[in-house]
């Protein structure tokens, strides 16, 4: 069954933010994994260690309002002015006490906060990736995602599929982070941290998903007009599941002796000067591969369902589905579009 864009991805992220606290344990509530972008339901180990920063970070901060709030509310009653008492409160100059107190307890609170960060930030970033982990490249595009599996031979675009890792023989997910244009960010919220995507600077991430499903995010970094829509789809897959669909997006498309109007239609126009589809003579580059399209549940990014109606509009002026794309409406009759719809919805 095919999923829309975001899934309602909105949905209990607010009510998700709350946490119950007993006896120094944190318990999750009911509706805390409702939200597929909850950064308080961690499924992935780094996304783990920012969970855990962040509850101590929240601990300390939380402290400190408490007991400037209780202060605060003890000055106030205990020293407000009486209905008979005229006369000038005590003038108090300075005291020694109070300014280091002030001056170092600020200090030491800075120094743990610092500490744990970069605890997390080093354990995170010092990660080997193992013999039976998974290489992927990533590389931000002005507004979408391409993913290539370099020991697999794939290349796919938007939607990221990893094998689940078993938490007794850890087989991770190691994520190359390159940019093709401009800044990008790479934030899927239950699996790990944001890392940016810079041009002509590599950058690296992992992730060792424990549980199946679909993980949303998004590019965290303004990166154009269509930033916002610069969406992100993690699927995290069994083992025997994952296997699959590696030998599906392995395989070619068989050529036909006499190709469809639609394919020539595709071949014929500046399609093939941006998109790929193996097995044919398009073998572009700027724009996501398209030799398994129909394999995928969104198209423009994330931003629409992948049926019909919707690839047939986003074919004839990509700006009705996402204004700024830098896709241009190739202008084609109804005819012509019929027949390049027919075609793309053979490629699986």
């Amino acid at each position: 069954m095919r999923t829309s864009s975001y899934d309602g991805w909105y949905r209990g992220s607010a009510r998700g933010l709350f946490v119950l606290c007993c006896s120094g344990e944190v318990f999750a509530l009911p509706w805390q994994s409702l939200s597929p972008t909850n950064i308080f339901a961690p499924a992935s180990k780094p996304a783990d260690s920012i969970y855990g920063v962040s509850l101590f970070v929240l601990a300390v901060t939380g402290a400190i309002f408490a007991i400037v709030f209780s202060l605060l509310v003890y000055t106030v009653v205990r020293f407000r002015k009486k209905t008979d008492d005229r006369s000038e409160p005590p003038q108090v100059y300075g005291s020694t006490q109070v300014e280091v107190a002030w001056t170092v307890v600020p200090i030491l609170i800075v120094v743990a906060l610092f500490m744990a960060t970069v605890r997390v930030i080093a354990d995170t970033q010092k990660m080997v990736r193992p013999d039976n982990g998974l290489e992927v490249v990533a590389v931000g595009h002005q507004f979408w995602w391409e993913y290539r599996y370099p020991g697999l031979g794939i290349v796919t675009a938007n939607e990221l599929h990893v094998p689940v890792s078993d938490t007794g023989r850890p087989t991770p997910t190691f994520v190359t982070l390159l940019s093709a244009d401009t800044d990008h960010s790479f934030w899927v919220p239950r699996l790990a941290g944001k890392t940016d995507l810079i041009p002509n600077h590599p950058n690296r991430m992992w992730i060792d998903p424990r549980e199946t499903g679909l993980f949303l995010g998004q590019c965290a970094q303004y990166c154009g007009t269509q930033h916002a829509k610069m969406l992100l789809r993690v699927y995290v897959q069994t083992r025997d599941d994952f296997e699959h669909w590696v030998e599906a997006q392995k395989q070619t498309p068989r050529p036909t002796s006499v190709p469809s109007e639609g394919q020539r239609i595709f071949e014929s126009t500046a399609c093939i000067n941006c998109h790929s589809v193996a097995g044919t003579a398009a073998n572009g580059r700027f724009g996501p591969d398209l030799t398994h399209l129909m394999s995928r549940d969104t198209i423009a990014a994330g931003v629409a369902a992948n049926t019909d109606e919707n690839l047939r509009r986003w074919i004839r002026n990509p700006d009705t589905v996402k204004p700024g794309a830098l896709m241009p409406a190739m202008q084609l009759n109804e005819q012509e579009l019929d027949a390049v719809t027919a075609y793309l919805e053979t490629l699986h």
